[in-house]
């Protein structure tokens, strides 16, 4: 109800002038009061106030098969709702964002659905839209959403400060496969290296 908008950094990346239009039709300049490229998140400050706001989703989080709804602004056509469920959760290595922990959705989502909110039956967010699997360009009903506690992590950290901090462990650790494992010489499959 402040003004502050989360939405995708790749939204607004290089943006000269931001206009958030409401859905009763009105423009609000809005500019930029923080981003996180790692994530794919960015806080837009409107210049507006007591506009409605939407209530974050328990921390507990969707499970698979829960519907859900994608709002967002498909192919420019405006504000539209499509319906799905909770395909999958914890997906990674898209190769999309250093920090990957996804809601896959096949609630359909499309090119101008990036940033929307993917919400739950009650209203709540639950998720951030930020990238589709397509070879087309069109929705194949693999959509991902960044789930609500990383988004509302970033969000109070850009609100509060203006930047995300990070800690640093100095390690990046990937899956033991089996070519891995023949390649270092190593006889079990189970861990991380």
């Amino acid at each position: 109800s402040e003004g502050y908008v989360l939405t995708n950094h790749h939204v607004i990346q290089g943006a000269d002038d931001i206009q958030l239009v409401l859905s009763d039709g009105r423009r609000v300049a809005a500019h930029v009061r923080g981003t996180d490229p790692e994530s794919d998140l960015a806080v837009l400050k409107a210049d507006a106030r007591e506009l409605p706001a939407m209530a974050f989703a328990a921390t507990d989080g969707p499970q698979v098969g829960d519907v859900v709804l994608a709002i967002g602004n498909p192919f420019g056509l405006g504000n539209t709702v499509t319906l799905g469920i909770v395909s999958a959760l914890g997906r990674n290595y898209l190769g999309v964002n250093r920090f990957e922990d996804f809601i896959q959705t096949d609630a359909a989502i499309n090119p101008g659905n990036s940033g929307g909110a993917l919400i739950d039956t009650a209203g709540n967010l639950i998720g951030i839209n930020s990238t589709i699997y397509s070879q087309s360009g069109g929705s194949l009903g693999i959509g991902f959403s960044i789930p609500v506690s990383l988004a509302r992590n970033v969000f109070e950290q850009i609100v509060r400060d203006g930047e995300v901090t990070r800690g640093w462990l100095g390690i990046v650790p990937q899956p033991m496969t089996p070519e891995v494992a023949k390649a270092l010489a190593i006889n079990r499959l189970d861990g991380v290296l």
